[in-house]
C-alpha cells in the first residue's frame, strides 16, 4: 500500500519570532513530519516582524531533511503584496503553495501545490489546475465524504497527490478589514499587531454566551478543532495521500505521532481519537462538515 505522508500547515496565527523558532526547531527533530508549509497566509503585515524567525526556521527544517513547501497569501490585496507572490513563484528552486487565483496564475507552468482556499468542488476545476502544472492539491475543509472521495480520485487520475486537512480550526472567510483589531478599538493600519496577543485566535460567543467563531487578523475561523480520525481508513482507501494538520499552540509532534501511528495501524482508531481529545484538553471538536452536516457538529 502506498504510504500515506503528515503535512504540518502554515502557521496562521501571530506569534512571536521567539515563539515561532522554538516551535519549529521541535518540529525539525520530528521525523514524523514528512512536509512543512510555510509563509504568511492571513496578513502580509506580519511578515515584517517575525520575517528573519521564518527564514531561520526554514534553514532549520531543510537540515533536517524535511520537505519544506511556501504558502502564499490567501487574500493578496496590495501591488507590494502581489509583487512579493511573483517573486516566490518565479523561484523555480522553491516548492510553492498558491492559495488564491492571482498565485495560481503566477505559478502556472511549473509544479506547485494548491492550498486549501482556492474553491476546488469539481472535477472540472481539478482538471484545470492539474493541466497548469499543479502536483498537489489540499482539498478545502467544508467537504464532504462523496466529494473528497471522487476528487482524490480525480487527482489520481492526474498523478498529483491530494492532500486532506484532519486537525485545526477551519478558515471560513477573510477580509480585507481587520475585525481583530477593530474588537481591539484599533485600526487595520494601526493595529499595533494586536492579534499577537491571542496565540489561537480570539474567542467569539454569542449573544447567549455560547461560543461561535473566531477572530485571526483578517480570517474568521471556526470555534472548534476539525478532527479527523475514525475517518483516516476512508480517506487512504479514496486514494488520500497526505493528511496535512494546521497548527495549534501545544505539542504538534505528538498529534501527529498518533496520526503516524494510527497509519502504520500501531493504533485503533477509537484510541487514537480519545488520546487526541486528551491532548486538546477543553478545545471543542468537530467533523461535521465531512458528514455532510453542520460543520461544527461532532459525530462520534
Amino acid at each position: 500500500m502506498t504510504r500515506v505522508d503528515i503535512a504540518l500547515g502554515p502557521l496562521t496565527y501571530n506569534w512571536p519570532a521567539d515563539k515561532r523558532r522554538a516551535f519549529y526547531e521541535d518540529i525539525a527533530k520530528q521525523p514524523v513530519f514528512d512536509m512543512v508549509y510555510m509563509g504568511e497566509t492571513i496578513c502580509a503585515k506580519r511578515s515584517a516582524i517575525v520575517g528573519e524567525a521564518m527564514a531561520d526556521s526554514v534553514l532549520a527544517l531543510e537540515a533536517a531533511g524535511r520537505t519544506v513547501v511556501y504558502s502564499t497569501l490567501s487574500l493578496a490585496i496590495t501591488d507590494p503584496e502581489r509583487q512579493a507572490i511573483t517573486d516566490v513563484a518565479a523561484d523555480r528552486d522553491l516548492l510553492v503553495e498558491g492559495n488564491d487565483a492571482g498565485a495560481l496564475r503566477a505559478c502556472a507552468g511549473r509544479p506547485h501545490h494548491v492550498g486549501p482556499h482556492v474553491n476546488v468542488y469539481n472535477e472540472g476545476t481539478l482538471d484545470v489546475l492539474a493541466a497548469r502544472g499543479a502536483t498537489s492539491i489540499c482539498l478545502p475543509w467544508e467537504l464532504e465524504r462523496a466529494s473528497i472521495e471522487r476528487l482524490a480520485a480525480r487527482a489520481r487520475h492526474h498523478g498529483m497527490v491530494a492532500e486532506v486537512e484532519v486537525f485545526g480550526k477551519a478558515p471560513l472567510a477573510i477580509s480585507a478589514r481587520c475585525h481583530h483589531a477593530r474588537a481591539y478599538g484599533l485600526a487595520k493600519d494601526g493595529c499595533q499587531y494586536v492579534c499577537g496577543k491571542d496565540l489561537e485566535g480570539m474567542p467569539v460567543d454569542t449573544l447567549d454566551g455560547e461560543a461561535f467563531l473566531t477572530l485571526n487578523g483578517l480570517q474568521t475561523q471556526a470555534d472548534a478543532v476539525t478532527l479527523l480520525v475514525s475517518e483516516i481508513a476512508s480517506l487512504v482507501e479514496a486514494g488520500v495521500g497526505r493528511l496535512r494538520l494546521s497548527p495549534l499552540n501545544m505539542d504538534m509532534g505528538a498529534v501527529a505521532g498518533i496520526y503516524r501511528a494510527l497509519l502504520d495501524g500501531a493504533l485503533e482508531a477509537d484510541v487514537a481519537q480519545e488520546r487526541l481529545i486528551t491532548l486538546l484538553g477543553d478545545r471543542a471538536v468537530a467533523n461535521g462538515f465531512y458528514y455532510g452536516i453542520e460543520g461544527s457538529s461532532f459525530a462520534a
